[in-house]
């Protein structure tokens, strides 16, 4: 009887949850993980690095009306890749292949501009 009980604590442990759980984190149209995030006076240019490719968003702090936003990445030895437009929330995402490769990134919005140098190398 004993370990009946224990298999069905831990079952309705299981479907409940623990408490410590939380909301999943918003998703990034960007896969991989972080790898660089440059704030800057309208936003946030962020960076994201997989195995074979990075990624790169342009962010704005204040997302709702439509605005003049940029975003380009390129990897050492290729063609930069660029987005470009009136967008409300974000520029990009853009991505290369970028597998034993640096990158350079450069966002802006509204004129305000944030880049980085060679990176992620």
């Amino acid at each position: 009887m004993p370990a009946f009980i224990l298999v069905l604590t831990s079952a309705v442990g299981l479907v409940v949850g623990s408490p410590g759980a939380g909301p999943a984190d918003a998703a990034s149209p960007c896969t991989g993980r972080p790898a660089r995030t440059i704030g800057f006076a309208t936003g946030e240019l962020r960076v994201y690095r997989s195995r074979s490719y990075a990624c790169v968003l342009a962010v704005a702090k204040k997302p709702g009306r439509r605005r003049q936003m940029s975003v380009q990445l390129q990897a050492r030895g290729g063609a930069p890749v660029t987005d470009s437009g009136k967008y409300t929330k974000q520029a990009g995402p853009v991505t290369v292949h970028a597998l034993n490769r640096c990158v350079r990134a450069a966002g802006s919005i509204e004129g305000k501009t944030a880049s980085t140098g060679w990176i992620l190398c």
